[in-house]
């Protein structure tokens, strides 16, 4: 099947995106005739049918369904054929189904990196097949050596730090920062960063998970309780960061708290005043930017970042802007 495809179409697809995300508004007809007359005047055939396979560590939950969202919603502006799996934090079928997608002659592939080590054997296949390569969410720093085009996330080296430096503002000596996966180099970062900049003393714990709310804010709850002079938290997600402070609660605790990413319960409990604060990677962008970026080198050769990452983060939200992030975040684009 032949796809006629513009980049008028693709341009405005993206343009409309960047004017949602800064908050603006169009008039969709003009918006639709613009573009309509663009494809008239201006049609490039892209080739046969296209099929992008976008292959994360990731689960159904808050944050990866919306990464979710933003590749289905590029594969449906660009008129092609994405495939979307998650692994469930299971790095070795994350590998087989990025393996599969190669034997399955897939046009373009993005994956995360949450255990890159795990993943090598099958990035080299895809490199190898010459098949384009994206990395997004983790492995900012090591896209290039396993040969991605570019990757599409938040530096978390950066993020963390400003995580410490938020929580050392605000009066935090002693800091507790909790992790919800284990192997996964994105959140040893968040905590080590965080370390950087906080100057005071931190504990590092894993806990059994989100999956188990309860034995998670139990957790949680042993290792406040352990140490009275913990008297700042941070969690590396948005269910962990909630969990914290339910923990911090139960025993009465009261101190600055900060998590990662976003969900409808997360902001609740910013505006509510129980967390201080959470770093937004914008999650939607990375899916949606991933597939259009895979496209247009597919398509056009196009490589974009020069080398370079391509941030889609961190950005804070607290007090003083969650209630503009929150109608978003329960349409599941944010």
């Amino acid at each position: 099947m032949k796809i006629r495809k513009t980049w008028g179409a693709v341009l405005g697809a993206s343009a409309l995106l960047a004017l949602a995300a800064c908050g603006g508004s169009s008039d969709s007809s003009t918006e639709t005739e613009e573009v309509a007359a663009t494809e008239d005047s201006a049609e490039v055939t892209a080739g046969e049918d296209i099929t992008i396979a976008v292959i994360t560590h990731g689960d159904d939950g808050v944050f990866w369904s919306v990464a979710q969202k933003g590749a289905e919603a590029a594969g449906a502006a660009l008129g092609i054929t994405m495939n979307y799996q998650g692994a469930n934090n299971n790095a070795q079928d994350q590998a087989q189904m990025i393996e599969q997608a190669v034997t399955d002659g897939v046009d373009g592939i993005a994956v995360s990196l949450a255990d890159p080590k795990a993943l090598e054997g099958a990035l080299k296949k895809v490199v190898d097949a010459g098949i384009p390569l994206i990395t997004l969410n983790s492995g900012s720093d090591l896209f290039k050596g396993l040969g991605a085009i570019t990757h599409v996330g938040q530096d978390e080296t950066i993020a963390g730090r400003g995580a410490g430096e938020r929580l050392k503002a605000a009066g935090g000596t002693v800091l507790l920062c909790a992790k919800q996966e284990q192997s996964n180099v994105a959140l040893e970062t968040r905590c080590n960063a965080a370390a950087e900049t906080f100057g005071g003393k931190v504990i590092q714990i894993t806990t059994s998970g989100d999956a188990d709310r309860v034995a998670q804010q139990g957790e949680i709850k042993a290792a406040l309780d352990a140490d009275p002079s913990i008297n700042a938290f941070l969690g590396t997600g948005p269910v962990i960061a909630v969990d914290g402070a339910n923990a911090a609660a139960e025993l009465g605790r009261t101190m600055p708290m900060g998590g990662f990413d976003l969900s409808t319960e997360i902001l609740d409990y910013i505006n509510e005043d129980k967390l201080t604060f959470t770093i937004d990677q914008q999650q939607f962008l990375q899916g949606y930017l991933a597939v259009v970026f895979l496209y247009l080198n597919v398509t056009n050769s196009n490589t974009v970042g020069g080398g370079l990452p391509v941030m889609t983060g961190p950005g804070f939200v607290d007090k003083s802007n969650v209630v503009a992030v929150q109608e978003l975040v329960g349409k599941g684009t944010r």
